[in-house]
This record gives C-alpha cells, sequence and structure tokens, in this order.
C-alpha cells in the first residue's frame, strides 16, 4: 500500500491549522499565515531531500554537496529552515525568528523572492505582531502552528502526485474566500468560472498569457494549464501587495518557476513593458474588479487630491494611448480594464474578462467605447453567467471575448447562461455540463463560419453589426436571446370543477366541525 501523501490528507492537515487563529484573528487574514507556513516547509522539505540525494552521491564531500545546493531551486539558509523553527518553538523570540527566517531566505533567493521594485514577498506578514495576541498567546500559537505542519512530509518523492501542493493552496484559497465573503474574495475567481475562462480562450503552444489583474494567480494557471503542455509563460501583475505576494508563491507551488508577477496599478503604472510599450500577448484573461472607483485621474480636484504614486498619471494623456476610444467614468473603471487589455493583444491576440451587465448597455462615455470596439470588430462573444457565483456579491457577471482573428466577421455570438448552474451551500456553482455546453456552442462558432440567427432556443443567438447597430450598440443579452417562457394555458372549465369540488369538501368540513363544537357546548 502507497504510503505516500495525498491531497486530501494535505488539505485537511492545513484547513486544521487555520484553527490557531481562530478567534485571534480576522479570518480573512488567516491566509497570510497558513500559506507562508505552506511554502516555507515544502521549500525546506524539499532543500532537504535534494541535499540527502547530494550527500550520497558526493560521499558527504561537504564542499560539492553545497556546490550543488546553490544551483537548486531555492536556498534555504539553516536559520530559515522549518526544521530550525520547529526546535526552537518554545522559544519566547520565536515570532521574531520566524520573521528572520523568511528575511533570509528571501535574502538567499532574491532573483526569485524579491519583487520587480525591490519589494519582498514576505513584507506584509509579521509572526510578530501583537494582532497574535499577549506574549504568552502568541507564543502558543505560533508553536501550535509550527506542531501542525511538522507532520507533513512535502518532499517531491513522498508526495502523491507533482501537484499537491498547489492544490492544497487552491484548497485554502478557495476556502478562505467561501467562509470570509467578499474581504478574502476579492483576491479569488471561483474555480469553475477560471476553468469556463480558460477554456473559452483556449492558448496554443508556445503563447505568452497574461492577468492584468491576477489576483492569487489561479485564473493564469489555469489558463496556462489548457495549453495541453508546458510550452507557454505566464505573466501578472497585482495592484494589492500581500495578494501578490500569495500570486508569486502560488506559481512555485504549481511548478511554474518562470512565471513572472509584478506588484503595481496596472492602469497607473503598467509593468510588463518591452521597449517602453505595452508588452503584447498571444491570450489575456481577467476578472478585474467590478465598477472600479477613482480608477484614475479626471479633474483637478482630483489631481489635487492624489498621492506621490498616482499623482503622475493622467488618462487623458495616457504615455501607453490606451484610451483613445474614449475615457471610462470616473466612478466605473471596467472599461480602463477591458481596453489596456486589447492594448495588449499582438495581432492575433484573443482576450476573455469577466464583467457586471452594466459593461453591456451603459451609455454616455462607456457606450462611445463599446461602439468604437464593436466597428472594430473586436467582440466575438458575450456570455450571460448565472447570479451568486462569486464570493460576497450575488449579482450575476457576463463573460466578453474578445477575438483580433474572429472568423466570422461583424458578426456576434449571445449565449445566456443564467440559468445553467448546481446550487451550493453559499454560492451556485457552473457544473462541468454547464461548462461543456457554453463551450461547445462558443466553439463551433469560433471554428466555422455561421450564419446570423437562432443557434440554439432560449441560449444561443448570432446578431450580426446591422442589428447591433440598430440596437444602439446594446449588447444587453435578452435583447438578442429570447428566454421568454409562455405560461402554460388554463382549462377554465376543469378548474371551475376542481373549485367547486373543493368547496363541496370545505362545506363537508364546517358540517362535522358544527357537530363537535355543539357536543362540548
Amino acid at each position: 500500500m502507497s504510503t505516500k501523501v495525498s491531497q486530501k490528507h494535505i488539505n485537511n492537515t492545513v484547513w486544521k491549522a487555520c484553527d490557531t487563529f481562530r478567534g485571534a484573528i480576522d479570518p480573512s487574514q488567516y491566509k497570510d499565515y497558513i500559506l507562508t507556513m505552506l511554502f516555507l516547509k515544502y521549500v525546506t522539505d524539499v532543500y532537504n531531500e535534494k541535499k540527502e540525494e547530494y550527500n550520497a552521491k558526493y560521499d558527504g564531500n561537504e564542499e560539492r554537496v553545497k556546490r550543488a545546493l546553490e544551483r537548486e531551486r531555492f536556498v534555504v539558509p539553516d536559520e530559515s529552515s522549518f526544521d530550525y523553527l520547529y526546535e526552537n518553538r518554545s522559544n519566547p523570540k520565536i515570532g521574531e525568528m520566524i520573521n528572520h527566517a523568511l528575511a533570509e531566505l528571501e535574502e538567499a533567493n532574491r532573483e526569485k523572492l524579491g519583487g520587480h521594485d525591490g519589494s519582498n514577498i514576505f513584507r506584509n506578514i509579521d509572526f510578530n505582531s501583537s494582532n497574535l495576541g499577549d506574549s504568552k498567546g502568541k507564543i502558543a500559537r505560533l508553536r501550535t502552528l509550527l506542531n501542525d505542519f511538522k507532520s507533513l512530509n512535502l518532499s517531491s518523492s513522498n508526495l502523491e502526485n507533482n501537484d499537491v501542493i498547489g492544490g492544497a493552496y487552491e484548497f485554502l484559497i478557495s476556502n478562505f474566500a467561501s467562509d470570509s465573503g467578499k474581504k478574502a474574495g476579492e483576491f479569488f475567481t471561483p474555480a469553475e468560472v477560471s476553468t469556463l475562462l480558460a477554456k473559452l480562450t483556449k492558448s496554443r503552444p508556445g503563447s505568452r498569457i497574461y492577468d492584468p489583474t491576477c489576483g492569487s494567480g489561479s485564473l493564469l494557471i489555469k489558463a496556462g494549464r489548457e495549453v495541453g503542455d508546458n510550452n507557454f509563460s505566464l505573466y501578472g501583475q497585482e495592484a494589492n501587495g500581500s495578494t501578490w505576494a500569495l500570486a508569486v508563491m502560488n506559481m512555485y507551488l504549481h511548478g511554474y518557476d518562470s512565471a513572472i508577477i509584478r506588484w503595481g496599478d496596472t492602469i497607473r503604472n503598467p509593468k510588463h513593458l518591452e521597449n517602453g510599450k505595452l508588452m503584447l500577448f498571444d491570450t489575456v484573461v481577467a476578472n478585474p474588479p467590478f465598477s472600479l472607483d477613482k480608477w484614475g485621474i479626471v479633474d483637478e480636484k482630483d489631481k489635487n487630491k492624489e498621492t506621490t504614486h498616482t499623482s503622475l498619471f493622467d488618462p487623458a494623456t495616457d504615455v501607453y494611448n490606451r484610451f483613445h476610444r474614449g475615457l471610462p467614468p470616473k466612478s466605473k473603471g471596467d472599461w480602463a480594464f477591458i481596453t489596456h487589455m486589447i492594448e495588449s493583444l499582438n495581432t492575433a491576440g484573443k482576450a476573455g474578462v469577466v464583467v457586471p451587465h452594466g459593461v453591456l448597455f451603459r451609455g454616455a462615455s462607456e457606450g462611445k467605447i463599446r461602439k468604437e470596439v464593436l466597428t472594430e470588430d473586436l467582440i466575438e462573444a458575450v456570455i450571460g453567467l448565472p447570479s451568486n457565483l462569486f464570493f460576497g456579491t450575488g449579482i450575476p457577471a457576463a463573460i466578453i471575448i474578445f477575438n483580433k482573428q474572429k472568423l466570422n466577421k461583424e458578426k456576434f455570438l449571445f449565449i445566456d447562461a443564467s440559468k445553467g448552474f448546481n446550487s451550493g451551500k453559499n454560492q451556485n456553482v457552473l457544473g462541468e455540463d454547464h461548462i461543456k455546453h457554453i463551450t461547445d456552442v462558443y466553439t463551433q462558432f469560433h471554428d466555422q463560419i455561421m450564419d446570423k440567427g437562432i443557434i440554439e432556443d432560449k441560449f444561443a443567438y448570432i446578431a450580426d453589426l446591422a442589428e447591433i447597430t440598430e440596437n444602439d450598440f446594446n449588447l444587453n443579452i435578452p435583447r438578442y436571446v429570447d428566454t421568454y417562457e409562455e405560461e402554460p394555458e388554463i382549462d377554465l372549465a376543469a378548474t371551475q370543477t376542481r373549485i367547486t369540488a373543493l368547496e363541496k369538501e370545505l362545506a363537508a368540513v364546517k358540517t362535522e366541525m358544527e357537530k363537535y363544537l355543539t357536543f362540548f357546548k
């Protein structure tokens, strides 16, 4: 019988470790401590495994072993190792020791764990924080946390498969989002939505894949997996420093060591550039923040209020010319992210983005941008999703697919998938059959020339540019997919007969009740 560590065992162990912090800190903060410790335990166990291999290979020659280890994925200094911290778990300064261990780990692996702008992935995590309790309480919690992880052996040869560590990470992230609602769900796109978007934008081998609002990186990883082999490169950017750190760790835990994840505001300061211009990609996917307020400077009073790191940005004079179709409104940044994605596509690129439905029909400046994008024939499909799929919000969302080499010129596929879901405890869930239904219809439209009209009754419709123009470039799905259900005809004669029978039954019951009431008087 195999004794290797299974996905279920790791998931159960790390989820149990969350009990260490219950009642002490907000649930949305658990992830910082749990996932950082998972990462530290993983790199320690892998490093120790390699050290044993080299000791055997070089007959204990310390110098040769040291040189060999310096070429490994991660170098783990003695005082950064999980084992060293475990041995000192009862030390009154264990919080400081963990912080020091992480700092030394960053220093020893600066190329991998250091940010593009000199930031480090552990900069926002403090194991010596007073938030963990008073001195005794903090020591007890950290000792318990180290005890919880000690039971796991995460060396490569001890794992059931190569992705169980990454799987545990995704398991924890999804559970944090589910338990903590919007505050923790902001950085996580539900797995089924990520899978759908990845399939709709399926990349060819050799593709460069980009997510400008990558959160913890789950969508980006799903998009990479859809390639079918390892011949692709991943790029991402995330504005939230703590979430950026999670994304970096997530890439390593899934084995995507060459992924380039930058920290910063993508709209104000895009980090993926080539020769001073936006880097271009084969595939761009994103689930940006819905209708982000104050995404950029739009008037003089806002310019006066801006902080130093944003004071040089004005979308009207954007050096990358991303807003040549028009400026999105100050209070709704949806089209700011969308136009950034479009401008980041190469000449054969495809993009998929999750949006609130207002993006499809709101007027004013958004309507003008939408008109420009439609007349450029960049939109390939608009897909309406069920409500209550996303953590922290019950509103339904939609997916828009952009394609610079669409086959059906000046035609647009509309899919109403709002009724296809499985009911869950906290959120609705897209099932495999629902995802397949959507992707099958989209693939048919993507791969072959099709005529305008109904593709599937009450589900899918193809409109042409003339119809879109007639509708004033409104993309509201019910304008194109008729989901009206006629009420069944009522048989008036049968209904009247039923009413008469019920009235007779009621009269008989009243007569019987009067008999009992008379008896008890």
